[in-house]
């Protein structure tokens, strides 16, 4: 009876702290923000900048190193989370069109979207490591990764075939200090 007791117990304390945790970390219904930026460049050393409203990679030089773009990343699970660019209100997203699937950037605050709702899905990147590298798949659309070309100074995009050499799918990131 007494373990039984203690079964009870420990399982509403831990309902209890569920709970609370739950409210206390999400009183609006909103996940917590726990947004880290980092810096990232290809397998091919190309940075991350913006031109003419459109992200693209490409070698910067030392007296442009200030347009590097740092990209805001936000955990939503293990491997999921949003991209967005460091201090601007851009998100990077995979759109389905019909049969045509491309990148962009909407305008749309990284620490307004929520895991639970279907219309950020979007919005959402899988990310796998292989090694120091890192590349991102898209959750709304499977087998399509985020890429840059192989010659500078060309749009991010996405891609579905990773494998093949045209475009590069391996990225680096460092945490930005």
């Amino acid at each position: 009876m007494e373990i039984r007791r203690r079964s009870v117990r420990h399982l509403i304390s831990l309902l209890l702290f569920l709970f609370y945790s739950e409210t206390a970390c999400h009183p609006s219904g909103k996940r917590p923000c726990k947004m880290q930026a980092f810096r990232i460049w290809d397998v091919n050393q190309k940075t991350f900048y913006m031109r003419n409203n459109q992200l693209v990679a490409g070698y910067l030089q030392e007296s442009n190193t200030k347009l590097q773009e740092k990209i805001d990343v936000v955990p939503i699970e293990p491997d999921a989370l949003f991209l967005g660019l460091h201090g601007r209100k851009l998100c990077l997203a995979c759109v389905k069109s019909g049969d045509e699937i491309r990148f962009q950037l909407e305008a749309v605050n990284i620490t307004d979207l929520s895991k639970n709702k279907e219309e950020n899905k979007r919005f959402t990147f899988i990310r796998s490591n292989s090694g120091p590298t890192t590349s991102f798949e898209s959750a709304a659309c499977p087998g399509w990764f985020l890429c840059t070309a192989p010659e500078a100074d060309r749009p991010v995009s996405l891609t579905n075939k990773p494998k093949e050499s045209f475009m590069v799918t391996k990225f680096y990131l460092q945490e930005d200090q």
